[in-house]
Formats: C-alpha cells, sequence, structure tokens
C-alpha cells in the first residue's frame, strides 16, 4: 500500500483502514458523484482555480484558496 499523509494523520486500525476505504469507494461510485466527475472532465481544470459545484446543480470556478478553505469558514468542522 502506497503511504498517504491522510492514512498516517488518522492512525487507523487496519480493519478501520478496510471499512474507510470500501465507505470511500462507495460514497465515490454514487450516481451524483460520478455525474460530477463527468462533468469536471468535460470542463477540465486550471492550475490556478477549482470547479465549484453549487447546490442547484450548477458549477463556477472559485479560487483554489476559497474552495479548499470552505470559503472562510474553515474545514475542522465538515
Amino acid at each position: 500500500m502506497k503511504s498517504s499523509p491522510i492514512f498516517l494523520k488518522q492512525k487507523l486500525t487496519p480493519k478501520a483502514a478496510a471499512a474507510k476505504k470500501r465507505r470511500d469507494i462507495a460514497a465515490a461510485k454514487t450516481a451524483l458523484r460520478k455525474a460530477r466527475k463527468a462533468q469536471n472532465q468535460r470542463l477540465g481544470q486550471r492550475s490556478n482555480s477549482d470547479i465549484h459545484h453549487m447546490s442547484n446543480g450548477s458549477v463556477k470556478r472559485v479560487s483554489i484558496k476559497n474552495n479548499r478553505g470552505n470559503f472562510g469558514r474553515g474545514t475542522k468542522t465538515e
């Protein structure tokens, strides 16, 4: 298994890591996630912005800082 900072930070037991892997794969294969991934690929990625999916189904390009920082609210409570 390749080492990843995500797995190292969480310090999960092998059983818990396997369960998380199953959950993550199941979440990534939902119809909504597949549709959003396909839409992202059609739009194309740029090095200076992220594609943000709005709750109404539309998308917009936003700064990487805003999108990954939860628009100034931080990510601790997500």
